[in-house]
């Protein structure tokens, strides 16, 4: 029975690095079914779920609702690296760019301003802008 733990417990680390592998590789947002589908039945449907959720309370990822109503998990970035006073907003209220193209979310890599009307207070955003992104524009 020990030993059967033993390996229960290493295959969810493994199943743990194999999505965040992934999710590094490709250094774009994905969503659940692009994360089950890219690992080709590595990790089963359930365990990327609780993975994924595990992740983001934890930090270390963060979700992305879309405005086509999927969520989409990157990889958490600084704040300086994504030009964000860190005092003012957490890593994860940055702007995202849907590309119509190719299909792929990203975190915007630097700052994108906007103002909110007066006596307003944003503690949070989503915001996904929507369009052909840089590489598909070439």
């Amino acid at each position: 029975m020990r030993h059967h733990r033993n390996k229960m417990k290493r295959r969810n680390t493994i199943s743990k690095d194999a999505v965040l592998g992934l999710l590094a590789e490709t250094r774009k947002a994905m969503s659940h079914d692009a994360v089950e589908k890219k690992l080709n039945g590595e990790v089963d449907r359930a365990t990327i779920y609780r993975i994924l959720n595990r992740f983001c309370e934890d930090g270390v990822v963060h979700r992305i609702i879309a405005d086509d109503g999927k969520q989409y998990f990157a990889i958490c970035k600084k704040c300086e690296d994504m030009g964000v006073d860190k005092n003012k907003l957490p890593p994860d209220n940055h702007f995202h760019f849907r590309c119509t193209s190719c299909q792929t979310i990203e975190c915007l890599p630097a700052l994108v301003e906007f103002k909110v009307p007066k006596g307003y207070n944003v503690d949070r955003l989503n915001c996904v802008l929507i369009g052909i992104c840089k590489d598909c524009h070439r």
